[in-house]
């Protein structure tokens, strides 16, 4: 499994035995499965939004952001890290969202996890939870297949109406 071999260390490269063949006519061109991987672009590094920052507006990306401040306005990334001493005065919507610090609310994401240390006052709607001991939370949590939907509130749930059925009863 592990040797000492030193193939892959830099050196002088071994002499190759010289060929005898006659050259080609023309070089044959690259084809798809051997032609170099198409270069993507670098993903950017987190926009950090510090301590010491207030925003108010809404902040739309399609990268990740980590708040250390505090925001008033929405919120819409790829991942959002909310810092421990942060505050989210409006909503959230990103596909993974940690919150380590304060939202006051709605958080909609496919991966939504609250540490220890989290304060969320609203709505969560979400693929997959995480609620870590010492969380607090105050609102309802809604599983949705594709919570990042734009659209309105998610569909509640209609309570039983008791004057219908007094109506029946009635009659």
């Amino acid at each position: 499994m592990f040797s000492k071999s030193r193939i892959n260390e830099p050196g002088p490269k071994p002499a190759e035995p010289e060929k005898t063949e006659a050259p080609a006519a023309a070089p044959k061109p690259a084809t798809p499965e051997y032609s170099a991987p198409v270069a993507s672009k670098p993903k950017p590094a987190a926009s950090v939004l510090s301590s010491d920052l207030t925003v108010t507006g809404n902040l739309k990306t399609t990268g990740d952001i980590q708040v250390e401040g505090v925001v008033e306005g929405d919120i819409r990334a790829h991942l959002l890290t909310v810092g421990e001493g942060a505050t989210i005065r409006g909503e959230v919507v990103a596909d993974d969202v940690v919150v380590n610090g304060r939202i006051i609310g709605r958080v909609r994401g496919l991966k939504v996890r609250l540490t220890s240390t989290a304060r969320v006052e609203g709505d969560i709607i979400h693929k997959t939870i995480a609620i870590e001991s010492g969380a607090h939370f105050e609102g309802s949590v809604q599983r949705q297949d594709d919570p990042l939907q734009s659209g309105g509130k998610p569909a509640a749930i209609a309570p039983p109406s008791a004057p219908k059925a007094l109506e029946e009863k009635k009659a």
